[in-house]
């Protein structure tokens, strides 16, 4: 009688062994991949800000042509602004990147409009330092679509993880319960553009 419940006890230890490591494990692989979305949020961040750090460049570059269009560069410059003024601490809720969206759009918008006015321009577009910023410029929005891609790849890891049966109950007890949002393309751009040589 004395060694059943001596087997017993061990049975249940074991088990509480086995069971107290699929938590610690659950738990360290939710913690592991969060901070890889932290990460990479970051790393987002980071090229968004060094293209943001470029526009005064451009802007006084471009300004140094006396008649240019004032108008443009104003735009350029509040949709830099509208930029600076969403502030994110880590990585966004679905409501805050749709903010952050939305202002980085209208900045690259205002920044294609700038390009395209700058067209018209041939002795700004002949200057050393135009065209070097526009190289930058072109990297720089290389490098978000690079990093927004990877940012998505983590967010989709850790939603993925923490749907996982048993890991969702481990997500729900030690608040993992938040999905990471995506970046979506804006909308209307699945829309082919029309183009009209007339």
């Amino acid at each position: 009688m004395k060694n059943i419940a001596i087997g017993c006890v061990v049975l249940l230890l074991l088990g509480i062994l086995i069971v107290g490591g699929m938590v610690m494990s659950s738990y360290n692989r939710l913690v592991s991949t969060e901070e890889a979305v932290d990460s990479a949020w970051a790393q987002v961040e980071n090229v968004y800000q060094r293209r943001a750090d470029l526009i005064p460049n451009l802007v006084k570059t471009v300004q140094g042509s006396a008649d240019f269009e004032q108008e443009t560069l104003n735009q350029v410059v509040e949709a830099r602004a509208k930029v600076g003024s969403v502030q994110i601490s880590g990585p966004p809720d679905a409501a805050q990147l749709q903010a952050f969206q939305q202002a980085q759009t209208g900045l690259s918008s205002a920044l294609s409009r700038l390009l395209v006015t700058v067209e018209a321009y041939p002795e700004i577009k002949s200057t050393q330092n135009f065209r070097d910023l526009q190289a930058q410029l072109e990297g720089a929005e290389n490098r978000i679509a690079v990093e927004r891609k990877r940012y998505n790849e983590v967010a989709q890891a850790f939603n993925t993880l923490r749907r996982r049966f048993p890991t969702n109950l481990i997500a729900g007890i030690f608040g993992f319960n938040e999905p990471k949002p995506y970046f979506k393309s804006d909308e209307g751009s699945s829309k082919v553009p029309e183009v009209n040589f007339e």
